[in-house]
């Protein structure tokens, strides 16, 4: 399940792919136009900037902008930051995967099975759709800012 942290993450990412190439998004404004407490988003970002997926200018005239085009930062990349696998549970994990104590035939494990068709179909919806791709869902009219970047 996408926690908060990964939801406003990607709600201030999309926010920051409709500005204008060049333009920086201070963090109050986005907290405002989203619906996302300052603070929370204030670690959000902090994150995303370690990640390379934002960067940020201090002082007068600061704020935060994508560090790569849009169309380069996929929906899956987001969310792994914030939120880790995608996986379900950690047996079925490629990134973070550690067996079960309690499973005695992973290869047969059924329930591990499942959880590894959920998280590749859940890779491939996130990881096949960029950044400006959800920009250009909520927002039609603005999304050629999302590939000028």
């Amino acid at each position: 399940m996408l926690t908060n942290k990964g939801k406003y993450g990607l709600k201030a990412m999309v926010h920051l792919a409709g500005m204008e190439p060049g333009a920086l998004a201070q963090v109050q404004d986005i907290a405002d136009r989203n619906n996302i407490p300052k603070k929370f988003l204030d670690q959000i970002l902090s994150e995303l900037r370690n990640a390379g997926l934002v960067f940020s200018k201090k002082g007068k005239g600061g704020g935060y902008a994508l560090a790569q085009p849009a169309h380069k930062i996929s929906v899956g990349q987001i969310v792994r930051v914030l939120d880790g696998p995608l996986a379900p549970i950690q047996c079925a994990s490629v990134t973070a995967y550690r067996p079960c104590d309690d499973c005695d035939d992973e290869k047969g494990c059924a329930v591990r099975l499942m959880m590894v068709k959920a998280r590749n179909a859940l890779a491939a919806v996130l990881d096949n759709h960029s950044l400006a791709d959800m920009r250009a869902q909520s927002n039609p009219e603005e999304a050629q800012f999302s590939y000028q970047i």
